[in-house]
């Protein structure tokens, strides 16, 4: 059972194919525990927005409520231009910082890995950034050609994706057999 609804974890519904160069990616440092409030605020204010959010059980509450919390705590992603959507984001006076975005691509790659793995409804786990692991690629089923790292807990394969310019990760239990090495990535500017 809820404890609330589950919010709108990004707007507009078309918020990942808006064009790049009207609406580039910026990464907003919230103040602590004001993600939920900040992406009300984008919704009122027409801004686009991206907070991934996950399920949250209480291991010691015996009612089995749910809350949803922020995948990555202290972040939420928007997209828009300096002069209006930046500026607006500011006035909420919920920002610590909107920084910029150099790496707009690779950015918006790894939000859209996040995204995928948040439609197909498995359930996801903030993952510390991984600095040790093999880079894989899924080469089947229903997470075929995403690229990321495995690592084992507790004896079970997890798969990683991260979300490199805030260094988090989320992720998803795997079936070892679905992985191959990846192809070496080309380099990215960061």
């Amino acid at each position: 059972m809820p404890i609330l609804k589950p919010e709108p974890d990004l707007f507009p519904e078309e918020l990942f194919s808006l064009p790049a160069e009207r609406f580039p990616w910026w990464v907003v440092h919230v103040k602590s525990r004001q993600e939920k409030l900040l992406a009300r605020e984008c919704r009122r204010r027409g801004i686009p927005f991206y907070l991934p959010l996950c399920e949250r059980r209480s291991p010691r509450d015996r009612r089995g409520r749910v809350a949803y919390v922020p995948l990555f705590t202290g972040y939420l992603f928007a997209r828009g231009d300096l002069e209006h959507e930046r500026l607006e984001l500011l006035k909420t006076n919920l920002c610590l910082q909107v920084l910029a975005v150099p790496d707009q691509e690779g950015l918006a790659a790894d939000l859209g890995q996040v995204r995928r793995l948040q439609e197909m409804g498995v359930p996801l786990v903030p993952w510390p950034d991984l600095t040790k692991g093999s880079v894989v690629r899924i080469a089947e089923g229903p997470f075929l050609g995403m690229t990321g790292r495995v690592t084992k807990v507790k004896g079970k394969s997890r798969f990683i994706v991260s979300v490199r310019f805030i260094h988090r990760s989320v992720s998803v239990e795997l079936e070892r057999d679905a992985l191959v090495p990846a192809e070496p990535e080309s380099p990215r500017k960061r």
